[in-house]
C-alpha cells in the first residue's frame, strides 16, 4: 500500500503535535517531517517531495500564501490549509482548492479532509488542484502579505452554516464593535472578526471614507453634510442614519468635498 506522504508546517509546536497525533491511527498516512515556518516549508517540499501538505495561513519569514508562490503552483503537492482565522480559510473555499482546517481542528472535520485527500489523491488530480490554487494567489485581495494586492470587491462573512458574499458597493457604512466590526447594508448588519484599521486598508478609499476612529462610510450613501464646531460634521446618509465626523480625519472629508 502506497502511503501518502505528509509533512506539517505551523509555527506552534502544539498545533503541529495535534496533527501528528490525529494521523496516528491512519495506517496509510506517514509523517515524513515538520516545519516551522514558510522558508524551512519551501526547503522542505523542494528536497523531501511530499504528497500532501498541512500548511499553517500565517507564519513567520514566510506565510502560507507565500509558501505556494515560493514553490509555484505547478511544483505544489496537495495542499490542506490550516488557520485560525475564517477570512483565510474561506479564500481557500472559494477556490476549491483541496481544503482547509480551523484551529482547534476538530476530530470530525479532520477525517472529512482526510477522506477528501485520499479521493483527489486517488483520482490524480493535482494539476486540477494547482490550477485552484493559482486562482487563490489570484484571489487574496484580504491578505495583508501580498503587495500591491486590489482593495475588495465583495466581503465574505460566515453566518451560521450559510457563506455570505457581500458585494462592497452594498455597503452603507461600517462601525466598530469590540473586536469585530459590523458591516450595515441596506437590508441587515453582519459582523466580521476584523480591525477598522485593516478594514480600511481593504476598501477602495475612492468609495470609502474613514469618519472617525470607530466609523467608515461609503461616500455614495452621503447625502448632506452640516458642519459642527471645530472641523466636525454631521454626516446624513440616504437611508436616514446620522454619523458624526471627528477632527483626526477631518482631511478625508476634505478630499471627498474637494472630488464631489
Amino acid at each position: 500500500m502506497h502511503k501518502i506522504r505528509a509533512l506539517l508546517v505551523d509555527d506552534e509546536p502544539i498545533a503541529r503535535l495535534g496533527i501528528r497525533q490525529q494521523l496516528q491511527s491512519e495506517e496509510d498516512v506517514e509523517v515524513i517531517g515538520e516545519c516551522a515556518n514558510g522558508e524551512e516549508a519551501v526547503a522542505a517540499i523542494r528536497t523531501q517531495a511530499p504528497d500532501l501538505v498541512f500548511l499553517d495561513v500565517q507564519m513567520p519569514l514566510l506565510s502560507g500564501f507565500g509558501v505556494v508562490e515560493e514553490v509555484g503552483v505547478d511544483q505544489l503537492p496537495a495542499v490542506v490549509f490550516v488557520t485560525a482565522y475564517d477570512e483565510h480559510a474561506i479564500r481557500a473555499f472559494e477556490v476549491n482548492a483541496l481544503d482547509y482546517l480551523l484551529k482547534p481542528i476538530e476530530p470530525r472535520r479532520f477525517q472529512k479532509t482526510l477522506s477528501r485527500v485520499r479521493n483527489q489523491l486517488n483520482r490524480s488530480t493535482n494539476k486540477q488542484l494547482n490550477k485552484k490554487l493559482s486562482a487563490l494567489l489570484g484571489l487574496l485581495e484580504n491578505s495583508d502579505t501580498i503587495p500591491g494586492k486590489p482593495y475588495l470587491e465583495r466581503i465574505v462573512i460566515k453566518d451560521g452554516e450559510r457563506v455570505l458574499m457581500i458585494p462592497v458597493e452594498d455597503i452603507d457604512w461600517v462601525a466598530a464593535h469590540g473586536n469585530y466590526v459590523q458591516i450595515h447594508t441596506r437590508s441587515k448588519t453582519h459582523l466580521l472578526r476584523e480591525t477598522m484599521d485593516r478594514m480600511e486598508g481593504k476598501l477602495n478609499p475612492a468609495n470609502f471614507v474613514r469618519l472617525r476612529r470607530s466609523t467608515i462610510v461609503n461616500a455614495q450613501r452621503i447625502q448632506e453634510l452640516k458642519p459642527l464646531f471645530n472641523g466636525e460634521y454631521t454626516i446624513l446618509l440616504k437611508n436616514g442614519v446620522a454619523l458624526t465626523s471627528s477632527r483626526r480625519y477631518r482631511k478625508n472629508l476634505d478630499v471627498l468635498l474637494k472630488s464631489h
